[in-house]
């Protein structure tokens, strides 16, 4: 196995794409066709709290494994609560200041890392390939692109920071809430990151970061590069580690005002728990069971294709996935046949090829679960319509599943109704768009949905009957800048956009005279 670690900062992958260069050499030289810069990351060995690379005040470490090859690329520090208080306590030195920062300023810093990142757009999706496994095409353009878009939305609302409103003899401004700690998952680790960090560095609050343990390298990059730019020491903190502990600890940290967290719905409702000992603000993004209504009179073809395509993205490891196709008795044959030859055609194999399509899940761990639900399909008596368990025709090395899609799947079965996180498709028959809405809204999700119909505003009826937080009409495209989030229990607040700004902002009336 070829591992770098030590003084280079750099990690070459084993296995599928050896050799390929998902860090750079500290000293700036020439690493496999690519030029390094000092200031592009530092060594996973340590944490970033206030404006330095620190050692961890513990001694364990966390293993980083390239789910394509179940090798480890390198570690990361396994964080202590003591990591938590320096970098906590960092981030309350910092706020006044970065608080007191012009907005105008606080935007630039945000417009020079977007375009840190767009220059090294490529390392980036490389390092996402690596830590988590999407497919390169997906890694280069949604998991390293979109926060890009992302980022450039938050700079232009920087307009928007410290307008006021007038209520009778009140005037009622926007302050920032204070330190926030944002908790991110694996399957998006710079979207996700982006999603939280560019709406509470703009609104003037300092921010503490915990990526996951799973994929953390594209956090340390990050960071590395808010050094670079000049981001003041306290105002960006990262720590690794794990949820059960750092991550309990940032919830619970009297020194933090706000938690902003993406994950499963059972550790955001322990995030909630323990942040609501100090009475803190929340928000929580949590899982889904996202339909896809399709209408009797919809193009079947565009509504199957994209609908599979929807659930499968990222290996199905997208929170607002569309997991449960809903289909019209009068057209159900023609959509199982359709989404069976579909999802028949996504290639399974290595993230770095660029004819694959399906990469592996993220762990072992994730591996496992999504292969207990395939099996708990079967026994429940779903139809198998493509896919399914089992290592036939896979890589014999990785966490990889086939594209598995499930006809005459009982609405309230266990693979309709909780979240399975993987590339598995449940197709549901219903008799008349009244069935289709109750069906719908029958989880205890509601985060994201579809409605496909040749009559638009019919659609778009059947989406406002819809509790859920997003829903696209006939497949339109997704809007960085429209609020993300969910009803029940996919959470609450909402991120991306004007409304992703204020959830890290507090509300204050003056009453004049």
């Amino acid at each position: 196995m070829d591992l770098k670690s030590g003084v280079g900062g750099y990690w070459r992958l084993p296995g599928p794409g050896q050799g390929q260069v998902v860090g750079w050499q500290e000293d700036g030289a020439l690493v496999n066709g690519m030029t390094a810069r000092p200031d592009a990351v530092h060594l996973a060995g340590q944490l970033y709290i206030d404006g330095e690379w620190v050692d961890s005040t513990g001694d364990g470490r966390i293993a980083v494994e390239n789910p394509a090859t179940e090798q480890v690329i390198t570690e990361v520090p396994r964080g202590t609560p003591e990591d938590v208080d320096a970098a906590v306590n960092a981030a309350r030195r910092a706020f006044p200041a970065w608080a007191a920062t012009p907005v105008a300023e606080r935007a630039r810093l945000l417009s020079a890392l977007r375009d840190a990142l767009a220059a090294r757009q490529d390392d980036l999706a490389g390092i996402i390939t690596a830590e988590m496994g999407a497919p390169a095409k997906i890694a280069h353009a949604i998991q390293a692109g979109l926060p890009l878009q992302v980022l450039a939305s938050y700079v232009d609302l920087a307009g928007c920071v410290e307008e006021t409103e007038t209520v009778g003899n009140s005037v009622v401004v926007r302050e920032p809430a204070g330190v926030a700690a944002a908790i991110t998952p694996w399957n998006y680790p710079l979207h996700q990151s982006i999603a939280k960090l560019a709406p509470a560095l703009l609104a003037g609050c300092t921010v503490v970061h915990k990526p996951s343990e799973i994929a953390p390298l594209t956090a340390y990059t990050l960071a590395a590069m808010a050094h670079s730019i000049g981001f003041p020491p306290g105002v960006y903190n990262l720590l690794s580690g794990t949820g059960a502990v750092v991550g309990e600890a940032l919830a619970r940290h009297p020194g933090v005002d706000m938690v902003s967290f993406t994950g499963s719905t059972r550790a955001g409702q322990r995030v909630g728990a323990l942040a609501s000992e100090t009475v803190k603000r929340v928000s929580l993004e949590l899982g889904g069971k996202s339909a896809n209504v399709i209408l009797d009179d919809a193009d079947i073809t565009a509504a199957v294709k994209v609908g599979v395509a929807n659930c499968f993205l990222n290996s199905g490891q997208t929170c607002n996935a569309w997991t449960r196709m809903l289909a019209p008795d009068s057209r159900y044959d023609e959509i199982v046949e359709l989404a069976a030859a579909t999802a028949a055609a996504y290639t399974v194999g290595d993230p770095t090829d660029p004819a694959t399509r399906l990469g592996p899940l993220a762990s072992a761990a994730q591996h496992d679960r999504v292969n207990g639900y395939l099996g708990q399909g079967i026994r429940d008596g779903a139809r198998l319509v493509a896919g399914g368990p089992g290592r036939d025709g896979l890589p014999d090395r990785g966490y990889y599943v086939r594209g598995t899609v499930f006809a005459d799947v009982d609405p309230d079965s266990t693979i309709a109704q909780q979240e399975i996180f993987g590339p598995v498709l449940s197709i549901i028959r219903y008799t008349n768009e009244d069935e289709a809405v109750r069906i719908a809204n029958a989880t205890q999700y509601g985060l994201a949905g579809a409605v496909w119909s040749a009559d638009v505003d019919r659609a778009v009826a059947v989406a406002r009957r819809l509790r859920t937080g997003q829903v696209d009409i006939n497949g339109a495209r997704f809007n960085p800048s429209a609020p993300f989030g969910g009803y029940g229990q996919s959470g609450n607040g909402r991120e991306l956009g004007r409304h992703g700004l204020e959830e890290f902002q507090l509300i204050k009336s003056m009453q004049l005279p």
